[in-house]
């Protein structure tokens, strides 16, 4: 129908509209972290999602377990959850502790206390964006927003009204308690992934997903 054309071009035109003015968070080093003055820009992460870290020499085939300490939410002035309601920082923040305990399940005993042998981890929840609602989904199957997506997808950048998470993981020895390893981390989808750009938090669920396998993949190697 003719009278449709003008609608789908108003469609268009604020989905773009919304792509470009869409806010996204770019990780700090949270200065209430404790390796946060340890911690350095890492230029060689080409990806961007690992904007800063820290490493030392560690002969990972040393630990054959590892205990996770319960995952906190970042409290401090320079947290980036914006309007993120509490239940939802809550809800983020168990699903990382079981997708990042599964993970290392496949190369490590979890353990339940401090020994030699044993890594002890630390996970902070720093940030979080949610999915926009309905327009997000849109903007995957719409002319101006898949295009757009499909840029970003080459580009491995975020898509567009799409969620995200950020996190901190400091890693330690737990019988010492030298930190060994730390980093920050942001995690999202392919912008083409629309499964992922359904309901509020299945973007940054799966940022979780992808980081938990990057965690555990990076202690094997």
């Amino acid at each position: 129908m003719y009278w449709m054309r003008p609608l789908k071009s108003l469609t268009i035109l604020a989905l773009v509209g919304a792509v470009t003015g869409c806010n996204t968070y770019e990780p700090v080093k949270y200065t209430g972290l404790e390796s946060s003055g340890v911690m350095r820009a890492d230029s060689e992460n080409v990806s961007g999602r690992v904007p800063y870290s820290y490493n030392s020499h560690v002969n990972w085939q040393r630990y054959n377990s590892i205990l996770f300490d319960r995952v906190s939410i970042y409290r401090g002035a320079d947290q980036q959850f914006g309007d993120l309601s509490d239940a939802d920082k809550a809800e983020l923040a168990a699903y990382m502790q079981e997708q990042f305990e599964e993970k290392a399940r496949a190369s490590f005993q979890i353990a339940s206390k401090r020994a030699p042998g044993t890594l002890r981890v630390r996970l902070t929840l720093t940030g979080a964006k949610a999915n926009t609602p309905v327009l997000g989904t849109l903007s995957r199957v719409d002319i101006a927003g898949g295009i757009y997506n499909g840029v970003q997808t080459v580009r491995g950048k975020e898509g567009s009204m799409t969620g995200s998470i950020i996190y901190a993981v400091e890693i330690f020895d737990a019988a010492t308690n030298k930190l060994l390893k730390a980093y920050v981390s942001k995690q999202y989808p392919s912008p083409m992934n629309i499964a992922a750009s359904v309901r509020p938090l299945d973007a940054s669920k799966n940022g979780i997903e992808k980081g938990a396998e990057e965690f555990a993949a990076n202690l094997r190697s």
